[in-house]
């Protein structure tokens, strides 16, 4: 974490500086009048998931679309960065602000800020509680948790003898995986099965700590079953592990956000069940919600994006994205 707040410190002053060039030419370019096309903002939490660059993409689509300019700034996984990149595109005059927030309650200041700008933002994927963003695009991620919970805890009655020993990798640092976490523990509970809970470790939503992380958590419970993993680095990491660990025939593995290495697991069966999310989707429909406020026409506050649970019986609709 360290690295990525020093590469993301980095990042933001060039950020700034071009910006502060950019912004000259903005603000001067305002009175040339509407032929200009609607600038939309995405401040996204990183480019190295699959998950945030299918967000990028499906905004970029739909902002094309549109004729729209889209600009992506990544913060690289550090909160404050997300911060000041919304300040300054306040500065910049941008006529809408999309954002995957890390810290949903520390970016609330910068959200209030862009709405007494006038600025309307639209968060994608994590709920802002209370915030003064104009709508939310996602994932009821504390349903969806549940959902996979459910299926678990079935598959362990089904196919375990109602017997099962699960680890979590995580990352704590998020809102969003810790409603997932917290909806799949309610139901796993809720089912009655037998199913002890053992550590839960922080990958942190970057791929190599989720991997060390994992390595440390199958080390440190021999008799762990199943695994969970709530988002896409974590997932890796688990899949990584248990494949260099040579526990494949022994440790099944439920997670989010499918990756090519997932669906290999589950065409091996040791990779049971993952939740796939839309997120082309959800970038898609936001920058479709600033277009309509644009134009002076509402949107619905809430814009469920709804999900599914791949496993060896669907998993073939999905095999294009990773070719």
């Amino acid at each position: 974490m360290r690295m990525a707040r020093k590469q993301g410190e980095s990042q933001m002053r060039l950020f700034k500086l071009l910006v502060g060039c950019a912004a000259v030419i903005a603000i001067g370019s305002t009175a040339v009048g509407s032929a200009l096309a609607d600038t939309f903002a995405l401040v996204n939490i990183n480019q190295q998931a699959l998950f945030f660059n299918q967000i990028n993409e499906g905004a970029q689509k739909a902002a094309d679309a549109a004729g729209a300019k889209l600009v992506i700034f990544n913060a690289n996984n550090v909160p404050s960065a997300q911060n000041d990149a919304i300040e300054t595109y306040i500065t910049q005059k941008v006529d809408g602000i999309i954002l995957v927030a890390i810290d949903v309650n520390g970016v609330k200041p910068a959200i209030t800020a862009a709405k007494a700008a006038g600025i309307p933002v639209v968060a994608i994927d994590a709920q802002i509680p209370n915030g003064d963003n104009v709508s939310f695009i996602g994932v009821d991620n504390t349903k969806a948790g549940e959902d996979i919970g459910k299926f678990y805890a079935d598959y362990v009655k089904t196919e375990m003898g109602g017997k099962a020993k699960i680890g979590i990798i995580g990352a704590l640092n998020s809102f969003i995986q810790n409603q997932r976490l917290d909806g799949f523990k309610k139901a796993v509970s809720d089912s009655g099965e037998a199913i002890t809970f053992l550590d839960t470790v922080d990958g942190q939503n970057v791929q190599e700590t989720a991997l060390s992380a994992s390595e440390n958590l199958m080390t440190a419970n021999p008799d762990m079953t199943t695994l969970y993993a709530t988002g896409e680095p974590a997932l890796l990491g688990a899949v990584s592990a248990v494949t260099s660990q040579g526990r494949t025939g022994d440790v099944k593995v439920f997670g989010w956000d499918l990756t090519k290495q997932a669906v290999q697991g589950i065409d091996d069966g040791w990779v049971v069940a993952v939740v796939q999310q839309d997120p082309a989707g959800e970038g898609k429909a936001a920058v479709e919600a600033l277009t309509k406020l644009k134009k002076g026409e509402k949107v619905d506050p809430i814009i469920n994006i709804p999900v599914t649970i791949v496993t060896k019986k669907n998993v073939d609709q999905y095999r294009a994205m990773f070719k």
